[in-house]
């Protein structure tokens, strides 16, 4: 990830932060950025370096609303005033032309901003549990899009907390991020490191865990009783596959979405909105309603 140290001149200021212009996209400077859309080198590159990517404004003002510490800022020289109104603290802020930015990071930068940040330890899952009142866990969820299109839901939609079995995608890659609408900054999450034996530490703390399943025996979700839906876990599998046969053992419920027209599933993140509504359907509103 490293390369060459060039473009020192610092062309504006933002706060009184220097704005450095790059010129190399090899500059050792952005190495947080090189090659974005390699999903193995940034797995080999993001968690072990203690940093995730946040692409986008919105995604990184609500990163630093977070409390998530910023390394450094890479813009688009023509977006540079998106932000100067931010207290950018020791994070350098870098600027480059489009070319320049899409031969660093692999792809067309069409939102002009990026940002790499330092990860926070992760919660315990007997920490996130001891705070939550209804979950989503993950089983196998590897699809980047359909793992941030969940936390978006989860957030939306009343679950407190998502926990993730250990073969679960990164909810920090890049694109988990931005389908999520940095979503996954406001929802805690934690991996359960036993699988599925995990779900038992689940049940000790006293939720439900409702297995999601197309099968035609399953429990339809709206005939749920209210002690079911209180303090409800709902466990989701992978995309296709669905959850394992060990998974749904170790549930109290298998629940399933009745279908129409022959259709026999839904998208994983699909299905997960929509269960998460019908758990929450009873709910008073919210605050910000």
């Amino acid at each position: 990830m490293g390369g060459r140290r060039s473009g020192r001149l610092a062309v504006r200021q933002n706060r009184r932060v220097p704005v450095h212009q790059i010129t190399d996209p090899d500059d050792d400077r952005i190495a947080d950025y090189r090659a974005l859309t390699d999903v193995e080198l940034r797995t080999r590159w993001e968690p072990p370096h203690g940093l995730f990517i946040a692409e986008g404004e919105l995604v990184l003002r609500r990163a630093l609303r977070a409390g998530y510490p910023a390394r450094s800022y890479l813009v688009d020289a023509k977006r540079i005033d998106q932000l100067a109104d931010l207290d950018t603290g020791e994070a350098p802020v870098y600027a480059a032309t489009p070319d320049v930015l899409q031969q660093a990071t692999g792809f067309h930068v069409h939102r002009g901003v990026l940002a790499s940040f330092h990860r926070r330890s992760l919660p315990t899952a007997a920490e996130v549990l001891a705070a939550a009142r209804r979950i989503v866990i993950l089983e196998d969820v590897n699809n980047h899009t359909n793992l941030g299109a969940i936390f978006r839901g989860a957030a939306a939609l009343g679950i407190d907390a998502v926990l993730l079995s250990p073969t679960c995608a990164d909810p920090l890659y890049r694109r988990s991020v931005r389908v999520s609408m940095g979503e996954v900054f406001a929802v805690p999450y934690a991996k359960l490191d036993r699988w599925p034996a995990g779900l038992d530490q689940v049940r000790d703390a006293g939720f439900t865990v409702l297995a999601m399943t197309p099968a035609p025996d399953a429990v339809p979700m709206q005939r749920l009783t209210p002690a079911q839906r209180e303090r409800a876990a709902l466990l989701l599998g992978a995309e296709g596959p669905g959850l394992t046969a060990a998974a749904q053992s170790a549930s109290d419920v298998r629940v399933v979405l009745p279908m129409r027209r022959g259709v026999d599933s839904l998208n994983v993140a699909a299905a997960a909105a929509v269960a998460f509504w019908e758990l929450g359907r009873d709910d008073p509103p919210s605050d910000s309603e």
